[in-house]
């Protein structure tokens, strides 16, 4: 008798034959897929992964002096990544700082320099990463708008500037003897100016819109926090209107005489020794209805000259002849296409 289920397990062995054979054919194949890899791909990577610390740092180097900070960026994270606590690894942080400082990436320049700061406070370069750290937020670059009024720096975002006045005043006070010190005073005497002028220029904006305690308050910190600066001068002047018009007589006064003690020549005094606010307040006040009259229209409130009041028996000191803006020039300011423009300066 005939087992009739013979070509059915025949059919069986078959199916699971072909199967396998079919199976094995796509797993050797998956090698051909993007995604998984090759054989081939394994061999660059352990390649890659076995390259020595001291052939990735000459490498660096090599990009670092090319001026390839983009490259010597990515190898020096790699470098970090792979080997760090390696030979090289606080040398390799330090010039990852300056690679990004080259590329103008502030943010990781500081973030650097904060973490190398935290990790090595006493590595000989440490007073580096303090400098690069300053210099970071000093070097900060305009946006495209400030680029196109050409604002003065002291109209622009202050908080970077203030920054790195903050980081540049604590390298020279904890390392005075630092290669980097010089630098980092100048910088500062540079920065001190700016932000003292922007102190003005808020305190200008405020007298724009009648807030005259909050623009005096902006001169008395100028006075009290850079008085070595040149925006001194306006400060005071600001004093002067603003207690002019608030009705302090006798404090405007007393600003008045500060200020043609220490600024005889400034620019706002008259032959006579008065303060003429006229140039001043027009400058600063003129609206769109005043610029597109030609001043026939909305014209702002010009206090008279204002003259010094001295003691009774005081005798005033005699002054020559005022400095005119031809007395001494000053070089020709860089303005933008809208500079114009009263929102502008």
């Amino acid at each position: 008798m005939l087992d009739k289920t013979q070509p059915e397990n025949t059919r069986l062995r078959f199916f699971s034959a072909a199967t396998t054979l079919l199976f094995a054919t796509l797993l050797g194949g998956c090698s051909l897929i993007p995604f998984l890899g090759s054989d081939e791909d394994e061999d660059v990577d352990i390649e890659a992964i076995e390259t020595t610390e001291q052939k990735l740092y000459s490498q660096a180097q090599r990009s670092l002096r090319s001026s390839n900070f983009s490259l010597a960026i990515e190898q020096l994270e790699l470098m970090e990544a792979r080997f760090p606590f390696g030979r090289f690894a606080e040398q390799s942080q330090l010039e990852l700082i300056y690679a990004h400082y080259m590329t103008s990436d502030t943010e990781a320049t500081r973030a650097g320099a904060d973490r190398f700061i935290r990790l090595h406070p006493s590595h000989n370069s440490v007073d580096y990463a303090y400098y690069l750290r300053a210099l970071a937020a000093y070097k900060n670059d305009p946006g495209i708008l400030d680029k196109l009024v050409s604002a003065p720096p002291a109209k622009k975002e202050m908080g970077p500037l203030n920054e790195s006045y903050t980081d540049f005043g604590i390298l020279l006070t904890l390392f005075p003897n630092s290669q980097y010190a010089p630098d980092a005073l100048q910088r500062m005497l540079q920065l001190r100016s700016i932000l003292a002028e922007s102190e003005i220029e808020i305190g200008n904006y405020y007298l724009t819109r009648g807030a005259y305690i909050a623009a005096a308050n902006r001169a008395s910190y100028v006075l009290e926090n850079y008085p070595d600066s040149p925006a001194r001068a306006d400060a005071l002047a600001t004093l002067v209107e603003t207690n002019w018009r608030l009705g302090l007589k006798e404090e405007a006064n007393r600003a008045l005489r500060v200020l043609a003690a220490n600024h005889p020549e400034y620019r706002d005094f008259d032959n006579a020794g008065n303060l003429i606010l006229e140039t001043r307040i027009r400058n600063r006040d003129r609206s769109w209805a005043n610029i597109m009259s030609l001043g026939l229209l909305n014209s702002p409130d010009v206090p008279p000259p204002i003259k010094i009041e001295y003691p009774e028996g005081f005798e005033a000191p005699t002054r020559g002849a005022v400095n005119s803006t031809a007395e001494s020039p000053t070089k020709a300011e860089k303005k933008g296409w809208f500079s114009w423009l009263p929102f502008v300066g």
